[in-house]
């Protein structure tokens, strides 16, 4: 370093001449030569100018015209100065619009990448079990049931619905996976066929059932990689066609089309009124079809009342005619469709039942994705609101005289004899033993084909009482191979479905009251006061007073606003 780099400094912190002082040496002074004379510069000349020029402009206007003028130079340039921005930001903004269209013209890849959200959480468990990507992540995954309202005072009685957190459609759409799930133990199932079935036992089902007999009821729960059981349609050439359950040449050719998702019901011995679905998608009404099942009972109901035409069309769903039914029970008919529809559509991928007392009211897609693809689950029905054991159920059923009492005990007795129990915790994580059966979501594969086929033969056997026969099938198949049932609560399956009342108890019901009609009067407007003043050059008389007050009667023809 040199001595020519050095200099004096001062600041608030010391300054170099001070510190060299204080260690002992004498201040470095730089030496310059000093400034030759020279000429003033322009910038000195003007400004001395306006030294000169602003006493005279003072002078002359005065110093308050003067401060005014400045403030009104002062707020153009403001003004100007605020437009340049204004504009400038307009610019920018446009800039970043056409560099957003242009991001998003890339390709479908891009997009798909924006609308996209996040891979789900549980990625490994759904590609072990379904062999393909995991469903999308969404907002419902740290949603939880809200406390409940606070007590109004008035009782509350029987099962309400709760909130449940559904995926906007589009999102629903997008995680249905792109294969079927892995069927456990089981791949390949078929079932029997008999034109002549013969009963050999007491309890043997019926005809359409195909009498299968104990021995074979139990080797279909012998699970096997390759089985052939008894699931109903055992005569005829196909199901719907000569078996005791046929439909019409057109509507077998619409069974047999292929098709993603269903949604299906049924009226038999015209026990329901048909409910229209609502909150359905636009992409669901075209690429969902609604089947409503319904025996000539039924129909001619429907006719008379001209609900149905020869569209076959009531509202979204598609009705589908059935002849010849097997039984003269209309709940053991409805078991047909309910249980059986991979036998009815071989060719879709997931169902969705509905009893027909019931109104879907949330889209097709949000329902899978809440209770089959998000739980990574191919079977979900709910769980009773208020039963979740056998021995209740059954007492409930005799109670209420849903099925005549010996029958009933009949059948628990059968199940005690094979081990029933009350239910326990110890059967946890299992919680309930007695479904709500009014609604299944099901993923349509050989293990759950299976469960659906030999609970139909239980029903078929024993009690058209589902609930009473849901748990055994179900203990018998998950003790033999890993599967599990996705049994949700009874309040969630109310939250999608609203169910109405059957047709006998409709008609029973006393007609709704008229509308209450209150006619409200309009209130009588209040007398005015008005002051009158004598006018300008007109003289009073004796009796005139300096004010006149009259009272008026004000209507609404003379008032003015």
């Amino acid at each position: 370093m040199t001595g020519g780099s050095l200099g004096l400094r001062t600041g608030s912190y010391g300054s170099l001449q001070l510190q060299q002082i204080q260690n002992g040496f004498p201040p470095i002074l730089q030496t310059t030569p000093l400034p030759l004379a020279r000429k003033p510069s322009k910038v000195l000349l003007a400004s001395r100018e306006k030294e000169r020029v602003l006493p005279f402009v003072c002078r002359f206007l005065g110093r308050k015209k003067v401060i005014m003028l400045l403030l009104v130079v002062l707020a153009l340039l403001v003004f100007v100065s605020n437009s340049f921005n204004v504009n400038k930001g307009m610019e920018d903004k446009h800039d970043i619009k056409i560099t957003s269209t242009q991001n998003t013209m890339k390709g479908k890849d891009a997009n798909r990448a924006l609308l996209t959200p996040p891979p789900h959480r549980h990625t490994e468990s759904f590609t072990a079990v379904h062999g393909n990507s995991p469903p999308l992540a969404h907002q419902c995954e740290n949603f939880a049931f809200p406390p409940p309202p606070p007590s109004s005072g008035r009782k509350r009685s029987g099962p309400r619905p709760c909130p449940v957190c559904y995926l906007p459609v589009e999102q629903a759409i997008a995680s249905m996976p792109s294969s079927s799930s892995e069927s456990p133990v089981l791949h390949n199932l078929t079932y029997v066929y008999d034109e002549n079935p013969t009963r050999t036992e007491r309890h043997g089902g019926s005809e359409f059932g195909g009498f299968p007999t104990l021995r074979q009821r139990n080797d279909s729960y012998d699970i096997k990689e390759s089985m052939t059981v008894h699931c109903g349609f055992v005569k005829g050439n196909k199901p719907g066609d000569q078996s005791g359950f046929d439909v019409d040449e057109a509507d077998l050719m619409e069974l047999e089309t292929s098709h993603e998702i269903i949604v299906a019901s049924a009226v038999f011995g015209n026990y329901d009124i048909i409910q229209q679905p609502t909150n359905i998608s636009g992409f669901s009404r075209k690429n969902v079809p609604f089947y409503m099942f319904i025996d000539e009972e039924t129909e001619a109901y429907m006719k008379n009342s001209s609900v149905l035409g020869n569209s076959r069309k009531v509202g979204l769903w598609r009705v589908i005619v059935v002849r010849n039914v097997p039984y003269t029970d209309a709940r053991r008919n409805g078991k047909i469709p309910k249980l059986l529809l991979h036998r009815l559509f071989p060719n879709v991928r997931y169902s969705i039942w509905i009893d027909g007392k019931l109104q879907l009211v949330v889209d097709p897609y949000q329902v899978l994705e809440r209770f089959l693809w998000r739980q990574n689950a191919n079977f979900a029905i709910s769980k009773h609101y208020r039963r979740y054991d056998v021995f209740e159920e059954a007492e409930a059923n005799r109670a209420a005289g849903k099925y005549d009492n010996s029958s009933i005990n009949e059948q628990v007795d059968f199940y005690i004899k094979e081990g029933l129990q009350p239910y326990s915790e110890a059967k946890l994580p299992i919680t309930s033993d007695v479904p709500e059966g009014c609604v299944i979501i099901k993923e349509h594969i050989p293990i759950t084909n299976l469960f659906t086929c030999n609970w139909f033969n239980e029903v078929d056997r024993f009690t058209s009482r589902d609930q009473l026969s849901f748990s055994t099938v179900r203990d018998k198949i998950m003790g033999k191979v890993d599967w599990s049932i996705n049994m949700f609560l009874d309040c969630e399956r109310r939250n999608f479905v609203i169910q109405a009342y059957h047709r006998e108890l409709l008609e029973q019901m006393p007609p709704p009251r008229p509308p209450r009609v209150v006619i409200r009067r309009t209130p009588a407007l209040p007398h005015v006061i008005i002051s009158v003043k004598t006018p300008p050059g007109k003289k009073r008389g004796r009796g005139d007073k300096k004010r006149h007050r009259k009272v008026v009667a004000v209507s609404r023809d003379n008032i003015q606003f």
